[in-house]
């Protein structure tokens, strides 16, 4: 079977469970091309909004990974561990005070707009080439530097304690699960991210995104039919 030529963007909704690269895998099998890439890592802990560039589509992977990203998510107060994520071993548990929506609300409010945030010794940050989890495995900690990041709008969606659902709008670079374990320590009884789904980048939105079972299951010329052009993606992100 001759390969499909596919120059574009194909927006996925990634399930829980894989890895990033995972879903690049599986739409270059599909495919049967050779140059895929994506935008963003997602845990494989989070769901949603993947961008899949393909063929030249690679070409403009910087631009796309540099635009901003909105999610929403639950964070859990009381049990913190050593990846701020519910994928994490349990490092530490307090008791979660009973907390009144006003403090909740100014515990977030300190994370709005410009400010650091020290990356996790559980992330693809390489130091020395390494990548800081593969050092994080062999149980050391090393100096990290802080990332300037910014959050646009966030909103607290909904208090069940020890659960707290939000949503936020942020840079790239952001780490959401530093978020999360972040306004935990404000409310002085640590917190990690239990659940994440991104739902849009730049002004793509996970509404129009293929699902990872469509990936396996459609034909690969409707698949390929899926993809976002360039001039469509260019388009759509004002350019």
């Amino acid at each position: 079977m001759r390969p499909l030529e596919i120059d574009g963007v194909l927006l996925v909704d990634k399930a829980s469970g894989m890895t990033s690269h995972d879903v690049v895998a599986m739409v270059r099998r599909r495919l049967g091309i050779k140059k895929v890439g994506h935008c963003g890592t997602l845990d494989p802990l989070a769901t949603g909004l993947l961008l899949i560039v393909l063929g030249r589509g690679t070409k403009i992977q910087d631009l796309l990974m540099a635009e901003d990203k909105e999610y929403t998510g639950t964070l859990q107060l009381g049990v913190s561990t050593d990846s701020q994520d519910a994928d994490g071993a349990i490092v530490e548990t307090r008791t979660v005070p009973s907390l009144a929506q006003p403090q909740i609300e100014a515990a977030f409010q300190k994370y709005h707009g410009d400010f650091y945030q020290m990356p996790p010794m559980v992330s693809a940050i390489k130091q020395g080439g390494v990548p800081l989890y593969k050092l994080a495995r062999q149980g050391k900690t090393v100096e990290r530097e802080p990332r300037f990041v910014h959050v646009f709008a966030h909103e607290i969606t909904g208090i069940r304690l020890p659960d707290v659902d939000f949503r936020v709008v942020c840079s790239k670079g952001f780490y959401v699960r530093t978020y999360a374990h972040d306004i935990g320590e404000e409310l002085t009884c640590g917190a990690h991210l239990r659940a994440l789904r991104r739902t849009k980048s730049g002004r793509f939105s996970v509404e129009n995104a293929t699902t990872v079972e469509e990936i396996r299951t459609l034909d690969s010329s409707v698949l390929a039919s899926r993809a976002l052009d360039l001039p469509t993606v260019s388009r759509l992100r004002g350019a």
